[in-house]
C-alpha cells in the first residue's frame, strides 16, 4: 500500500497540473479540467457524507474515523467533519509529542495560541524544541482543524495568575484581631 497523500499534498498536486494546462494557452481544456475536479469534489463529498450517515446510526468505529488524519481532512475539506471545532483542536494538540493546551484561537486572524508544559515535565524547553513542537502542532491542525491557519507558543515561562485563597485567616497580633494565646 502506498502511503497516503495529506489534503495539502493533493491540493497543490491538482494545482500544480492545472497550472501546467493553463500555461499551455488551451482555456477549453482548462475549464474542461476545473470542471472535472469539481464534478469529482461533489461526488466524493457526496459519498462521504452518505458513509457519515450510515456510521451515525450504527455504533460503528466513528471515533477511530474521525482521529485519522487522512479521512479528517477528507471530511474538513468537504465541510463534513461532525465535530466542533474546539473538540477537533484537542484531537489534533492530544496527539503532540509534548503536551500542549489550548490557550484561545481567534477566528478572525485564524492564529491558535498554544501554551506548552513547564519545560520540567516534557522536553528541554529550548527554542528548537518549541519551533518543532509548533511544527508539530500546525501540521496536526492542518489535518483535524484546518481553520487554524497560524500557531503561536505563548512565551516560554508565562507566570501562572496568582492563586487566590479566600477564607478566614487566622488573627494576627495588633491588626485588630485577637492577640494569639498566652500573649495578654
Amino acid at each position: 500500500m502506498s502511503p497516503a497523500t495529506t489534503a495539502e499534498q493533493a491540493g497543490r498536486r491538482v494545482e500544480d497540473v492545472l497550472d501546467r494546462l493553463a500555461r499551455t494557452g488551451d482555456t477549453e481544456a482548462c475549464e474542461a479540467a476545473e470542471e472535472v475536479v469539481r464534478v469529482l469534489m461533489e461526488f466524493y463529498g457526496s459519498g462521504l457524507a452518505r458513509i457519515l450517515d450510515l456510521l451515525g446510526r450504527s455504533a460503528g468505529p466513528t471515533a477511530a474515523l474521525l482521529g485519522d488524519e487522512l479521512v479528517a481532512s477528507l471530511l474538513n475539506l468537504h465541510g463534513l467533519h461532525p465535530e466542533a471545532l474546539p473538540d477537533r483542536i484537542d484531537r489534533a494538540l492530544a496527539g503532540l509529542s509534548q503536551p500542549a493546551s489550548n490557550a484561545g484561537f481567534d477566528p478572525d486572524t485564524g492564529v491558535l495560541r498554544l501554551r506548552l508544559q513547564p519545560a520540567g515535565s516534557s522536553g528541554c524547553g529550548c527554542s528548537s524544541t518549541r519551533e518543532s513542537v509548533r511544527q508539530a502542532a500546525a501540521d496536526a491542525l492542518s489535518c483535524f482543524a484546518p481553520e487554524v491557519t497560524s500557531v503561536e507558543l505563548e512565551p516560554a515561562g508565562a507566570p501562572e495568575p496568582p492563586l487566590l485563597q479566600i477564607g478566614n485567616a487566622p488573627p494576627r497580633a495588633g491588626a485588630g484581631g485577637l492577640a494569639p494565646a498566652g500573649t495578654q
